[in-house]
């Protein structure tokens, strides 16, 4: 695996706070897996030094390319935004370990806020082309940050959107949402990221339920090839033994029993 330099095929913005980035692949064998991501050079210049990590919005085999959501922050998402049509950027990837979509699932439930809809996005793609049916809780601040929404639809996943303008994204309600979709959908799998509280949530309703899960955690990341260790994270094994792990490498996906969130 090395870095390679792709044509930005465009790069929008498409809300307030959001750009969507879409790069051709053509000659790039694609065998991404959603729940994997890009490791990104934002600009040409050394300033910002590290590249940023970037999941994988969609992944589209026929027309050979590869699209990213991505939230303008920092620095470095500042410069990528600078980006225009027919330009270059330098992306190194895919990296760590995607989400497990089994064989006998049936129905997966998704929860996600901010752009942590975008890690799923991908999921649904795949979920679809599998024949699988998905139902997703999209939560964020407000309606116009709910990008992902019209992608996840158009993939046939059931939406149900909270925000925090309205008061739905509440924890509680969001519970009682859950719970309600997990009894009417016969939910045998679920998947979540993005928010540190709709994950613990899941968390103890999976468990309760027995229901499989994962998690894709956000975090920072200095070399994206488990070397520097800036990434870890805490799990726990099935003895209650907790030990420290690099996102980069051994997730960004993990089982959502695992992950000490609290």
């Amino acid at each position: 695996m090395k870095a390679e330099k792709r044509k930005v095929l465009s790069n929008e913005q498409v809300s307030e706070r959001y750009w969507h980035m879409i790069v051709d692949a053509s000659d790039l064998q694609i065998t991404a897996k959603p729940g994997q991501f890009f490791n990104v050079l934002c600009g040409e210049s050394y300033y910002p030094l590290l590249r940023r990590p970037f999941s994988i919005y969609r992944i589209n085999k026929d027309s050979n390319t590869l699209e990213f959501l991505y939230l303008v922050k920092g620095i470095g998402t500042k410069q990528l935004a600078t980006i225009q049509t027919g330009d270059t950027v330098d992306i190194f990837g895919p990296l760590g370990n995607g989400f497990t979509l089994r064989e006998e699932d049936g129905t997966i439930l998704m929860l996600a806020r901010g752009v942590g809809i975008a890690t799923l996005a991908a999921l649904a793609q795949e979920a679809a082309q599998q024949g699988v049916r998905s139902v997703a809780i999209l939560s964020a601040r407000t309606a116009n940050d709910l990008l992902a929404a019209d992608a996840l639809q158009g993939f046939g996943a059931e939406v149900y959107k909270v925000t925090d303008e309205d008061g739905s994204s509440d924890v509680e309600q969001v519970r009682l949402l859950i719970e309600r979709i997990m009894q009417e959908h016969s939910i045998s799998a679920a998947y979540t990221c993005g928010s540190k509280r709709l994950s613990m949530l899941l968390q103890e309703i999976a468990a309760g339920q027995d229901i499989f899960a994962e998690i894709a955690l956000e975090e920072n990341m200095g070399c994206a090839m488990g070397v520097c260790f800036a990434c870890v994270c805490d799990i726990q094994d099935e003895n209650g033994a907790t030990r420290s792990v690099r996102v980069c490498k051994e997730g960004p996906v993990f089982a959502l029993e695992q992950v000490v969130l609290s």
